[in-house]
């Protein structure tokens, strides 16, 4: 909104001192975290009071891991404020007639919405209980059912789908390989460093594949030619495939304190360069990859979202004040894995994301075979001490602190290896 007051004022003579800073993405990314910031460690400190005083605090399910009576009561739903600190600095500083910000506006608060009935519905189960002078105890069938939980994570998912494919706001820029580009009315001219190229406008649904020396696939390609009109249920099953992993393995590895926020702030860091060098057409020229129109503006979002992590992990971190909850952790794995697929970039997400696949296999894993083996020899065997990925590493002696930061060096080499791969081919 201050983006589009100081550009209205800008047009019609008004100049203020630094207005027309805020032409500049640069310093409305800048921006973005420093607001993200305050949101979150300011009012984190107003929340996190407040939730004690309503006695909004987590119940922990007996698993006999080390410090976990300790987490008991600790407030939760602090994934509100990570919401609000993403919400209200890209409400403020964005250009809200970018489709790109729009779509992520909507899956922040949908992923939020589903993770926050979760939660509500857990801490009612738990008040009911002490009114009629039971013993809570956390199970794995609290709060939302789980067929709702992928009912809201498909809905998102054929909405973002569906929103990249048809709406004509949404195109990439490819470069022109025919002979004769001034015969072409299509065909249009840009100077880069001084030396003019050639593009043309593409609807088509491409993505980025690491390692390869075309560097790009069309899904289109994986269905039979008479077939590619459907190339948009193709595309919708993929994004929502994507977007119910991620947000759930995101969900998964919200087990450690500042485990998923930290995460989230370092894999949130690689998109938004994933989108400044394709919104920029110089970067994305140099870098031999798809240039996309006004994917530049979502780095304000991106940088209110990583800002919002840091800022929430100041709280979150060991021992925690607080909680994310489903609130959150649903959330940033939406989001995630919505940012992943606007910037052509879902093919990397099993290396970006790794610790969120690894804690998503890890428990696909030991249930598959915990009941392949009781079928067969009666006993049901494990693969691991106990799954997701972090408590197998917590039954084994090592602090969560360790964990923790072991999980975050990972994620860095994860992501440092995701940047090579624009070069790397």
């Amino acid at each position: 909104m201050l983006y589009h007051l100081f550009h209205w004022l800008n047009e019609e003579g008004y100049r203020f001192p630094g207005s027309r800073l805020f032409e500049f993405t640069t310093f409305r990314v800048l921006l973005g975290i420093l607001m993200s910031l305050f949101i979150t460690t300011y009012y984190g400190k107003k929340l996190i009071k407040f939730l004690q005083k309503k006695q909004i605090g987590e119940s922990i399910r007996e698993e006999g891991l080390a410090g976990q009576e300790s987490k008991a009561g600790t407030p939760t739903m602090g994934g509100l404020i990570i919401i609000l600190a993403i919400v209200i600095p890209t409400l403020l500083l964005a250009d809200l007639t970018e489709i790109y910000i729009q779509v992520m506006l909507v899956s922040t608060i949908w992923m939020g919405a589903i993770g926050f009935i979760d939660d509500y519905l857990k801490l009612r189960g738990k008040r009911l209980a002490q009114q009629k002078g039971e013993v809570y105890r956390k199970t794995g069938k609290d709060g939302l059912a789980g067929w709702f939980k992928i009912l809201g994570q498909v809905g998102l998912g054929i909405l973002v789908g569906a929103t990249l494919y048809f709406n004509s706001d949404v195109k990439i820029w490819r470069e022109y390989v025919g002979t004769n580009p001034k015969a072409d009315s299509t065909v249009f001219e840009k100077q880069i460093n001084g030396k003019p190229k050639y593009f043309v406008e593409s609807k088509q649904v491409i993505t980025t594949i690491p390692f390869v020396k075309n560097h790009e696939f069309n899904y289109s390609k994986l269905l039979p030619a008479s077939w590619r009109d459907y190339t948009w249920i193709l595309y919708i099953l993929v994004v929502i495939f994507i977007i119910t992993a991620v947000s759930n393995g995101s969900n998964l590895t919200d087990g450690l304190d500042g485990l998923a926020t930290g995460t989230s702030a370092i894999i949130g860091s690689l998109l938004g360069i994933f989108a400044y060098a394709s919104g920029n057409l110089v970067f994305a020229d140099y870098l031999n990859i798809m240039y996309i129109p006004g994917l530049s503006e979502l780095s304000i979002y991106i940088a209110a979202l990583i800002g919002a992590c840091i800022g929430f992990l100041w709280y979150n971190s060991y021992p925690a004040q607080i909680f994310m909850g489903d609130t959150g952790s649903l959330m940033l794995g939406g989001v995630i894995a919505s940012l992943a697929i606007i910037v052509h970039k879902e093919l990397l997400i099993p290396i970006f994301c790794g610790i969120f696949f690894v804690e998503s296999l890890s428990v696909m894993l030991q249930v598959g075979y915990f009941k392949y083996t009781r079928k067969k020899f009666g006993t049901g065997r494990r693969v691991f001490l106990k799954a997701p990925l972090h408590h197998h590493y917590q039954v084994k002696g090592y602090h969560e602190v360790k964990i923790v930061t072991r999980f975050w060096i990972v994620t860095v080499l994860l992501v440092l290896l995701s940047i090579v791969t624009l070069k790397l081919r």
